[in-house]
């Protein structure tokens, strides 16, 4: 991997960023044995929705019927929180209401914390928050913290958390790998999906990449085909070289540049030291660099050797804010999903880009 010094390209897993310092990430904590972030996730939410249907179910009122309060989608959720049913409203209100309150005593504890000291604004991603249930129960959260007297925002994050995954792989690389390109590759890999794009910068209408989209995205539902980790790489570079030649053409000035949003904690030469249990196959192992794999399968974009870096997923999430946040010194993110993802920036003065 090239010297930071000399490129300006950062180590993967880096607390110094070209855009931000990342001051914690993947914070891990607990309440006796229960991990705190389980109380603010995606299956917490839809245990407390079972629990409020138990009532109606004994008497047969149930509105959602024998539908598992795990299967009940968001648009029906959504569509319950104001419908013209009272007992389906009242049911997702008080489970909003209920996971409001768990999501901001959790982001209390983050707050005592050294490391979440004096953060300003906090925003609010991952698959829950695509929905008018989870922007209730935010909202709900900011006034609860509030009234605890914390001087604090607390909103969704812009993007949909689907694009934030990839858009946010632009802050990893130095501003100057963007003079002679407009796109890179982006990855976001999940315990179930392998989500690649092409990221457009759009930096013409925005220097500060605010206006950057998603081209075009490939994604592999991995879950289902329970595929070995080799074959989880091979799948990975076979969509990012689809990519590649889908990219260029249409006429993309494709950046030579990979930015990978991966669960765990990331080592600086590329490994992963913990965290990554949900992936295909042991991703933990010493003798695993998915980094170097796809420089080895990828050696050159265009003419120009390839760079991979890859972040801990719920920093490369929050790195799609940055824009956004340039009012405030600190801030930080929440993912919820499987578990909490969480990371807290600083915003570099002065900085080099």
């Amino acid at each position: 991997m090239a010297d930071e010094k000399n490129t300006g390209i950062a180590a993967h897993g880096a607390s110094r960023l070209p855009w931000v310092e990342i001051d914690s990430f993947n914070l891990e904590l607990k309440d006796e044995e229960e991990f705190l972030g389980d109380r603010a996730s995606k299956g917490a939410f839809r245990e407390t929705l079972e629990t409020w249907r138990k009532p109606l179910r004994k008497s047969g009122e149930d509105p959602f019927g024998k539908e598992r309060s795990e299967d009940v989608s968001k648009k029906e959720l959504d569509a319950a929180l104001g419908g013209d049913d009272p007992d389906a409203s009242v049911v997702v209100h008080s489970a909003v209401e209920d996971f409001a309150q768990e999501l901001a005593q959790v982001t209390r504890r983050f707050l005592n914390t050294r490391a979440w000291d004096k953060t300003e604004r906090i925003v609010v991603g991952g698959g829950l928050r695509d929905s008018r249930l989870g922007e209730l129960a935010i909202a709900r959260a900011e006034i609860l913290l509030k009234a605890d007297n914390f001087k604090l925002e607390m909103l969704p994050i812009h993007c949909h958390p689907d694009d934030a995954g990839l858009i946010g792989a632009l802050y990893l690389a130095p501003s100057w790998i963007f003079e002679a390109h407009d796109s890179i590759l982006a990855v976001d890999i999940g315990g179930t999906n392998i989500r690649c794009g092409v990221v457009e910068t759009r930096r013409k209408k925005a220097p500060d990449l605010s206006k950057a989209c998603v081209w075009k995205f490939e994604l592999w539902r991995h879950a289902d085909d329970e595929p070995s980790r080799e074959n989880a790489v091979k799948r990975l570079v076979k969509m990012l070289k689809g990519l590649i030649a889908k990219a260029e053409d249409e006429g993309f000035k494709l950046a030579p540049f990979i930015g990978i949003a991966c669960p765990g904690v990331i080592k600086s030469d590329g490994s992963i030291e913990k965290g990554a249990q949900n992936l295909p196959g042991n991703w933990e192992s010493s003798r695993f660099n998915l980094p170097a794999s796809l420089v080895e399968a990828i050696p050159k974009i265009g003419e120009n050797d390839t760079v991979v870096i890859m972040h801990n997923d719920g920093v490369v999430q929050g790195l799609s804010e940055v824009p956004f946040m340039q009012d405030v010194k600190s801030w930080g993110i929440l993912t919820i999903g499987t578990g909490l993802g969480n990371a807290r920036f600083t915003n570099r003065n002065g900085r080099e880009r």
